[in-house]
């Protein structure tokens, strides 16, 4: 048995999932976070790169067949991004202490524990697809870090003004469609179980975001590594999976995919091209990302990794010092998260046995 699932852990990692046009929202999601860093590129304001960023990842919403289907959830998207670096520029100024790092650090693992709650459930209640909140942890923490953050009013409309983008590029295809334009789905009503799953999935975010930033906190400085909040989105990537044994080889996707990306990374550390070289890459890799997220979370993570890598270094250069954070947050994140799909597959096995409802079939699930 044990032998057999190794064999099929490892297939997964060569194993593509069938295709669903991923070259479209990798080509608008590409275009949506290249444009507004080469506009502020050119104006000589690349302190207002991240909230372009962060808006920008409106467009990974878009994964949903109809052009009011889209609109719809990439508004939703849009407001909960912008709400979320509202709330990161506010804390930012007014309650991280950014003169005492250490202090600092909790601050940042506390408020981004209760940002991982609220979202999630905040996402689940709005039907966002992808569920859960990772890109609202990654977008909090990373601005709430900034110790000077740009005015909070031109942050604010940087990501306005590109979560706009976003959501025009997702709408762009109904040009010269408008019969089809109005066509929409109706969504059903949450049934009751699913509103109780979407608490206590909620629940599950703040307990795994929770002990993966406090053990990173713990071990950062014998392990002489920074960048908490990376261990917080790893640990929460294994939530995201219609039964547990997928949502742990994603867990085992991230630690190989991140160390495979270090590989690629490295290239671009060496070849060390200028600034705007920097922004043609990070366009690529968010459109290879995209292509490959929802067929091979491994692959798809090969290339999110100098995503995230050349982002955070726009503003301070590229450096060995953070792809070493990089890999060791991951794998404490990775750890904590199987740890939380091993504890609620085993919770949610009594709660299903104590409401009457038979377990998922693996078979069809997968």
């Amino acid at each position: 048995m044990a032998f057999e699932q190794i064999k099929d852990s490892a297939r997964s990692l060569i194993t593509l999932g069938p295709a669903r046009k991923d070259h479209w929202i990798g080509l608008r999601t590409a275009v949506g976070i290249f444009a507004p860093m080469i506009i502020l590129l050119a104006i000589n304001r690349m302190d207002l790169v991240i909230f372009a960023v962060f808006g920008a990842f409106t467009g990974v919403y878009g994964r949903v067949d109809g052009y009011w289907n889209r609109l719809r959830m990439q508004v939703r998207s849009g407001l909960l991004f912008f709400a979320v670096i509202a709330l990161a520029l506010a804390a930012s100024n007014l309650w991280i202490d950014h003169a005492n790092p250490e202090i600092k650090q909790w601050q940042i693992v506390g408020s981004t524990t209760l940002i991982a709650g609220a979202c999630s459930v905040i996402a689940g209640f709005m039907r966002l697809r992808p569920t859960g909140s990772l890109f609202h942890i990654f977008a909090f923490a990373a601005i709430a870090s900034i110790p000077n953050p740009a005015p909070a009013w031109q942050a604010l409309l940087v990501a306005v003004l590109t979560i706009a983008l976003a959501i025009g590029i997702g709408a762009a295809g109904a040009i010269g469609q408008w019969t089809n334009l109005w066509k929409r789905t109706s969504l059903p009503p949450l049934s009751d179980h699913v509103r109780t799953a979407i608490w206590w999935e909620g629940l599950f975010y703040i307990l795994t975001a929770g002990v993966a930033g406090a053990l990173a906190n713990s071990l950062g400085s014998s392990l002489s590594a920074g960048h908490n909040y990376w261990a917080m989105v790893a640990a929460v990537v294994p939530l995201v999976g219609h039964t547990t044994k997928l949502r742990l080889h994603r867990g085992i996707h991230r630690v190989l995919g991140t160390l495979v990306g270090m590989i690629l990374m490295m290239l671009v550390f060496l070849i060390n091209p200028p600034v705007w070289m920097l922004l043609v890459l990070i366009g690529f890799f968010q459109f290879m990302a995209e292509m490959l997220v929802m067929r091979n979370y491994f692959m798809a993570q090969i290339f999110i990794t100098p995503l995230a890598l050349v982002g955070v270094s726009l503003g301070t250069g590229l450096s060995t010092a953070v792809m070493y954070d990089r890999i060791v947050e991951t794998v404490i994140g990775s750890v904590v998260g199987i740890c939380g799909v091993l504890l609620g597959s085993w919770f949610g096995g009594i709660m299903r046995k104590r409401v009457g409802i038979e377990p998922p079939n693996p078979k069809k699930a997968d």
